[in-house]
């Protein structure tokens, strides 16, 4: 067989270089979706505290309590990492503003 046909052979892609600026958009992106998730969570949970559970069967209680939990949870993880991720993005791009400037400086004397 040939192995050639198999894999094609790609090209190395180029990397894009890191600047302040795409640090900062990249976390204005992360800090919405962060916020978005947030209000979604706010109003998730607003809206299962004034609609309460009708039953009397305590296993169908416990289940949609779980449920309830979880719901409001996974988005509240959500809503967590975009803010780390904006906050991480954000330092990056004032260690590399840092960076630049120390570099001039330096290159200046």
């Amino acid at each position: 067989m040939n192995d050639q046909n198999l894999t094609p052979q790609t090209d190395a892609k180029e990397q894009i270089p890191t600047s302040p600026l795409r640090c900062l958009i990249g976390a204005v992106i992360s800090g919405g979706m962060g916020f978005a998730l947030y209000s979604l969570m706010i109003a998730i949970a607003t809206n299962f505290a004034t609609k309460p559970i009708h039953s009397i069967n305590p296993l169908v209680i416990k289940i949609s309590s779980a449920v309830r939990t979880l719901v409001v949870g996974v988005v509240a993880l959500g809503s967590g990492i975009f803010g780390i991720v904006a906050i991480g993005l954000l330092a990056l791009g004032v260690q590399l503003l840092v960076q630049k400037l120390t570099k001039q400086k330096s290159s200046e004397n």
